[in-house]
């Protein structure tokens, strides 16, 4: 199943997505299918609403899918979609984790994963401009593939955290390199609004499984510049997720942002960064393009901390 969220009147709602005879995308809002309690309510139900509880969701919507009318699917663009999460409990990245990557930057190869953060406010859908900040000039992309819980673990084999998985989306991990060269620490550097893109859909677990040998990259005004799979990496999925676990309950709502292959900006000669007018395309087999223009946004001043020079995602 393919899942995205829609505004209806401020309120981001789960809808399921499908393709039409003519390959035009159809929605079928959650909310038109009732709340699942068979009492015809028609109370809306956010995308985290379903993650809440998706062991019933992910029953339910596979029989909604299947009983629906065609009647009831409406065009997609009856609808301002939105990010598959747009308001997840929290951002979990992992760096280096792609071993085309990390040889490109020089690292060694990480033996255990690399964690950080990214503020869960920085996340937007497909279609929304990354907004280049007025105090960085070495705006970067990073396609990556998101990895979506939908069951709490804590202390987790890595095969009992596989089952947490409720999907899989695509997210491009936009980062400033020149504030990420001032601090040991990544998260301030790719925290600033817009630079969370996500989507287009979230694509259910049990159509990718792990997750592994899916083409995944990414253009720039329609040149590409990362073109990997996911074999690449590192740390597969279960071991993220169990590794996870062993500090913190992975819980319903949190987003795993796995890594980024080859082809970055800051290590091409010369270096590639966004600018205003480009269009950025991070792809994914088996789950779509996210598709982001980009633009400027007012200066704001800069802050005067101090550079230490740290590592690059």
């Amino acid at each position: 199943m393919r899942l995205i969220s829609i505004d209806r009147t401020g309120f981001a709602a789960a809808a399921l997505v499908t393709s039409g005879d003519d390959g035009a995308e159809l929605v079928l809002p959650v909310i038109a299918a009732g709340n699942g309690t068979g009492t015809g309510s028609t109370v809306p139900v956010s995308m985290n609403d379903l993650l809440d509880d998706w062991q019933f969701w992910s029953e339910r919507l596979k029989a909604v899918h299947a009983e629906a009318s065609p009647e009831s699917w409406r065009p997609i663009t009856d609808f301002e979609v939105l990010a598959p999460v747009p308001h997840p409990r929290s951002v979990i990245c992992i760096g280096l984790n792609y071993r085309d990557h990390a040889t490109e930057t020089g690292a060694p190869i990480p033996t255990q994963p690399v964690v950080f953060a990214k503020h869960r406010s920085s996340v937007v859908g497909s279609g929304t401009a990354v907004e280049l900040p007025g105090s960085s000039d070495e705006v970067d992309y990073e396609a990556e593939l998101a990895v979506v819980i939908g069951r709490r673990v804590f202390e987790a084999s890595p095969q009992e955290a596989l089952r947490a998985v409720a999907g899989y989306t695509v997210m491009n991990d936009v980062s400033a390199r020149d504030w990420q060269a001032r601090t040991s620490q990544w998260m301030t550097a790719k925290s600033f609004p817009t630079f969370g893109p996500m989507g287009p859909a979230l694509v259910t677990a049990d159509e990718l499984g792990d997750a592994r040998g899916l083409r995944i990259g990414l253009r720039v005004n329609g040149e590409t510049l990362q073109d990997s799979s996911t074999d690449e990496m590192i740390f597969g999925v279960a071991e993220l997720i169990s590794h996870l676990s062993q500090f913190w309950p992975v819980e319903p709502g949190d987003v795993i942002a796995t890594g980024t292959p080859a082809g970055v900006g800051f290590t091409r000669t010369p270096p590639v960064f966004l600018r205003d007018g480009d269009e950025v395309e991070a792809f994914i087999e088996g789950i779509g393009v996210l598709r982001n223009p980009v633009a400027s946004r007012a200066a704001r001043p800069a802050s005067g901390a101090g550079a230490l020079q740290g590592a690059r995602a």
